[in-house]
Order: structure tokens, then C-alpha cells, then sequence
């Protein structure tokens, strides 16, 4: 077994769990180019050249800019960095507009209405859904500054400031 991971990097559950993917992703590949051959084949092509061309720099300029206008905040709070705390609830949002954008952006009319839903919903349920994951990620990066501001009181005082005091604040 050393030598399995010594030679291919992980252990053998890693490389089913690729072989596995392999396949499926070949079999939906070949179901889907027996379909709509040049349709799928534009997708992907388009799909490339899209990430590569206007996504890829536009997310990249965000992930550097939103560091640098964050950095100058005030000493009094401890430095906790926020970005992964924007990174998640973005890429989450995004996913989903990538997922359902016919439907968010009223362009269904080749697809058929599966949900029995009207298309008028979908952008609203997004920008909620969009809206509940920035709020819950603001909750957690506000108990982590929470937490850090806790950790720096104490290792400035050099004690617990709520050492020795009664439960109910006296």
C-alpha cells in the first residue's frame, strides 16, 4: 500500500473515485453528442472561450481588489481577513446564476416549464437566496471578529477580563 501511495500520490479510493468520475463524465458526454452533436460542441467551446476571456479576469481583478480596499480599517479592530467570507456567498450566487440564468433572466422560451412556476420568480428567489448567503457569511465573520477580539483582550491583559465575576455582569 506504501508503495501505491508512494507511486501515484493517494490511495487507491482516490484514484476509483477518478476513474468513476471519468466514466460517468464520458458516458454523459457520449449521450449528449448523440443528441445535439454541434450544439453540445458550440457549449463547449463557448463556455471556454467565456471563462477564459471575461470571467476568469473579471473574478481575478475582484479577488485582488477587494483586499486592497479593505486593508485600510481601523487598528482598533483586530485583523481578521474577510475575503473568503465575500469569496464563498459570491461563488455560491454565481453557481446558481450559472445554473438557472435562462430562467433568472426571462430567457426559457426554448425550455420547457418543468416547475409549473412562471419564469417572473426565479430573479427575485435569487437575489433572496443571493442575499441570505452574503447575511449568513456577514454572521459568521462577525463571530469570528467576535472571537478575535475576545483572544486579543485576553492575551492583552494578560488574564480573563470575566475571570473572577459573578454570571450576571456584577
Amino acid at each position: 500500500m506504501a508503495r501505491f501511495v508512494r507511486w501515484y500520490g493517494s490511495n487507491p479510493l482516490h484514484l476509483l473515485v477518478l476513474i468513476c468520475s471519468f466514466a460517468l463524465t464520458g458516458y454523459a458526454m457520449v449521450r449528449l453528442f448523440a443528441i445535439r452533436p454541434l450544439a453540445v460542441a458550440v457549449w463547449f467551446v463557448g463556455a471556454a472561450i467565456v471563462h477564459d476571456l471575461v470571467l476568469l479576469p473579471l473574478y481575478s481583478l475582484a479577488d485582488l481588489t477587494v483586499p486592497a480596499v479593505l486593508k485600510h480599517r481601523t487598528t482598533r479592530v483586530p485583523r481578521l481577513p474577510c475575503i473568503n467570507h465575500l469569496r464563498v456567498p459570491a461563488f455560491l450566487s454565481g453557481v446558481l446564476l450559472l445554473v438557472w440564468f435562462p430562467l433568472v433572466f426571462g430567457l426559457s422560451a426554448p425550455y420547457s416549464g418543468a416547475t409549473g412556476l412562471s419564469e417572473s420568480v426565479y430573479l427575485g428567489r435569487w437575489l433572496i437566496i443571493t442575499g441570505v448567503l452574503f447575511g449568513a457569511s456577514a454572521v459568521a465573520y462577525a463571530f469570528s471578529l467576535r472571537q478575535a477580539r475576545r483572544a486579543a483582550r485576553i492575551d492583552g491583559q494578560g488574564r480573563n477580563p470575566d475571570h473572577g465575576r459573578a454570571r450576571d455582569g456584577r
